[in-house]
């Protein structure tokens, strides 16, 4: 990333989902940007981004063809103007079998922190998977995740499933899905942002632990949006503090920045984020799993 100096004030322009921009841009950044000679401006992608300008860096988070052509015909008459991401390297992380191979390649010192990734089988369509579901269901078992292929930010795409048995598979109706296996974690997931050299882990609340005699009570499937019904009361809180939530330690923070690099390395993004569990079979089993921005 070009460094910026800081006797001249910077034209950065931003392009993202509108949840993105309400979760990102808030007053605050603008005005730690504004201390720092940086004007943050938002762009239209329904008008021509040439005439947006000038603009000495753009940050984006969309997609479709129409907006591609647009980051081409501006980078080509701004070279010097970064783009972030670069259109070639963001292009492999579009669908959930090139983010799942990013992990897979990623190599990170041996620790006793172990480097998983999840177990996953791609089906053109629901019918092609329901003739294979025998095999499937031996080889990774229930829940299942069911997730669409594409992860391009779109709505359909944070369509996911909880799948609890092979009636909950019949009635998925899906085109290009993901089966992957479903792991108990302690009902903790650490996500981490990497902008740049910066690194921030969180520690939020995920999934429920699925145990054995909650699962043969569950029938067909559950959409993630209303996961929050097979929760148990506990003291874990709202993933805000207090409790068993407090008490759970966050992953080494070599292990998480190494992990970072070895991602940036990989993809050549400067921005992004990637999700890491504890496998609570074995504690020292740590999955990782690009997640989208």
């Amino acid at each position: 990333m070009s460094s910026l100096t800081p006797s001249k004030r910077h034209r950065v322009g931003y392009a993202l989902p509108p949840k993105k921009t309400q979760t990102f841009i808030r007053p605050s950044l603008i005005h730690h940007a504004d201390q720092h000679n940086i004007d943050l401006i938002p762009i239209d992608p329904s008008r021509p981004l040439i005439e947006q300008g000038p603009l000495d860096c753009v940050i984006h988070k969309l997609y479709g063809p129409d907006w591609m052509s647009q980051l081409l015909h501006f980078s080509s008459l701004n070279p010097d103007a970064p783009i972030i991401d670069p259109l070639d390297s963001i292009q492999r992380l579009h669908d959930r079998i090139s983010m799942l191979q990013v992990v897979s390649n990623l190599k990170v010192s041996e620790r006793n922190q172990v480097l998983d990734v999840p177990r996953q089988h791609f089906f053109s369509d629901s019918e092609t998977m329901m003739k294979n579901s025998d095999d499937l269901i031996k080889k990774l078992g229930f829940p299942l995740i069911a997730k669409p292929l594409m992860a391009d930010g779109s709505e359909t795409s944070h369509k996911m499933y909880l799948v609890f048995d092979k009636e909950g598979l019949d009635k998925l109706e899906s085109r290009r899905i993901i089966m992957q296996e479903f792991v108990n974690h302690g009902g903790i997931i650490f996500k981490v942002y990497v902008v740049g050299d910066f690194v921030k882990c969180v520690k939020r609340k995920s999934l429920p632990d699925i145990k054995e005699d909650k699962l043969v009570t569950l029938k067909g499937l559950l959409p993630f949006s209303q996961i929050s019904n097979l929760e148990e009361k506990t003291d874990c809180g709202d993933g805000g503090g207090g409790g068993e939530f407090d008490r759970v330690e966050m992953p080494p923070v070599d292990f998480v920045e190494e992990v970072a690099k070895a991602m940036k390395e990989e993809t050549g993004i400067s921005l992004l984020n990637f999700d890491v569990i504890r496998d609570a079979r074995d504690a020292n089993r740590t999955r990782v799993e690009m997640s989208a921005w």
